[in-house]
């Protein structure tokens, strides 16, 4: 199946389910989007924009390594 998303005026949803309401469930599934895809959608564009603009901090697979460990040490037991 593919997903699409769509935004509409609330004064024409009721038009919008009665035509999504003439497919089969085969056809048709309707699945609500997350709460938080708005948040997710910004934290991610700010994240590109960093990279684009040549502001974005990386690290080493050493210094993953490292931050890996000791949060798997704080964790232990």
């Amino acid at each position: 199946m593919e997903t699409i998303r769509l935004e509409f005026q609330p004064n024409i949803k009721a038009k919008i389910l009665e035509l999504l309401s003439s497919f089969s469930s085969d056809e048709l599934k309707i699945v609500q989007e997350r709460p938080t895809f708005e948040d997710e959608k910004r934290m991610l564009q700010s994240r590109i924009d960093k990279i684009n603009d040549g502001t974005a901090v990386y690290s080493t697979f050493e210094e993953l390594d490292i931050l890996l460990e000791e949060t798997i040490s704080k964790y232990e037991d």
